[in-house]
């Protein structure tokens, strides 16, 4: 966009100081970034375009997102905790009171900035401890959050949903492919009871959803520059679910040994140091919180993910390829038995993640 578009946008936000210069910020994949550069001791900002073909309503985003935000600054100010400016993201209200703008065709919000940080993308054994401690922390402090949040994504991870639409798939095949994945739409059937518990016990009024991030992963935890945590970013998803979401989701990537489209299988296995440091940083902050049944099904939730991916990447398959993108013909059959193979890796290692589990509330 011209800078005088994006200026004139940043205007109808109640920023302070004179803005000298908007320039685009990072790559992120879904919104469009740009830092709002100002004059003098004025602080810098943060404007996004919210992508809400993604997010369709962007009110409710932004709610979820102030109600999350204020319920944490509040805290940390009854805590005494300094230096609260660079602990918890700040938004800033549109000149009508909202914390959005529409132009009529996009959809834009405005943040403060926060200067000297880093940001990490390495998984290693000590920077999973850190993502499970500092998002076990950040559900720990939204489980008395006294408002009802939405659901930005629908369905997002309900895994009764996801199996509704490789139902769907497999009764219209559409292009003809089902039966050379039938083999895989069988081990997935047979599952299919025990994967969906989550919804089941839920039913039955044993397993709260609590809030969310929905996206763990090291990229979206700010650190300073002695790569102390500051925050957690990328609130968009943050909505209500089982706490296997942050638990599970986190390991589905980082714990695998290959790549999520490996087409040697024998790359990919559940790595167990990677589980055990994500473990036990988690289980240092979400303990206070978690009921035993959440924590009896970490492991369940371990294995939920690969196969919610594998149940994905096989409807998408069979439907033709219309979801993900693909680089060649048989890319999300390869991607199906690759997150199968991590699914069968898991299922392996349930016996020793319970034992360690067993270790750590002893």
């Amino acid at each position: 966009m011209e800078q005088k578009d994006l200026q004139s946008i940043v205007a109808q936000f109640n920023i302070e100081g004179n803005v000298t210069e908007v320039k685009p910020l990072g790559n992120g994949l879904i919104n469009t970034t740009y830092k709002v550069v100002t004059e003098g001791a004025a602080p810098d900002y943060v404007l996004q375009h919210v992508n809400n073909a993604i997010f369709p309503d962007v009110e409710m985003l932004m709610g979820n997102i102030v109600a999350v935000t204020g319920h944490i600054r509040a805290k940390y100010e009854a805590a005494g905790v300094d230096d609260i400016a660079r602990k918890v993201l700040s938004f800033v209200q549109a000149k009508d009171g909202k914390y959005f703008y529409f132009d009529g065709e996009k959809y834009w919000r405005v943040m403060v900035f926060i200067p000297d940080t880093i940001s990490q993308s390495a998984v290693t054994p000590e920077s999973s401890y850190i993502v499970g401690e500092t998002f076990g922390n950040f559900q720990a402090m939204l489980a008395d959050i006294p408002v009802q949040l939405g659901e930005t994504i629908k369905d997002f991870h309900n895994m009764e949903f996801r199996l509704w639409q490789l139902r769907e798939a497999v009764k219209e095949n559409k292009v003809g492919r089902l039966a050379e994945v039938q083999w895989l739409v069988d081990e997935l059937e047979k599952r299919a009871e025990v994967m969906c518990k989550g919804e089941q016990l839920h039913r039955e009024g044993k397993l709260a959803k609590r809030i969310c991030h929905c996206d763990t992963k090291v990229d979206n935890i700010l650190f300073d520059q002695d790569g102390k945590v500051l925050c957690v970013i990328d609130l968009d998803t943050v909505m209500p679910n089982f706490i296997f979401s942050d638990f599970g989701d986190f390991l589905r990537s980082a714990a695998n040994t290959g790549k999520e489209d490996d087409k040697d299988l024998d790359n990919v296995n559940f790595n167990m140091d990677i589980f055990k440091a994500f473990t036990e940083g988690y289980l240092k902050s979400a303990r206070c919180f978690l009921t035993p049944l959440e924590i009896e099904n970490l492991p369940y939730a371990a294995a939920l993910f690969p196969y919610m991916q594998t149940v994905r990447f096989l409807a998408d398959y069979i439907n033709g390829d219309t979801y993900y993108k693909t680089q060649y013909a048989e890319h999300n059959l390869v991607r199906s038995k690759a997150q199968f193979k991590l699914l069968q890796s898991v299922e392996a290692a349930t016996p020793a993640m319970q034992a360690f589990i067993a270790e750590q509330l002893a």
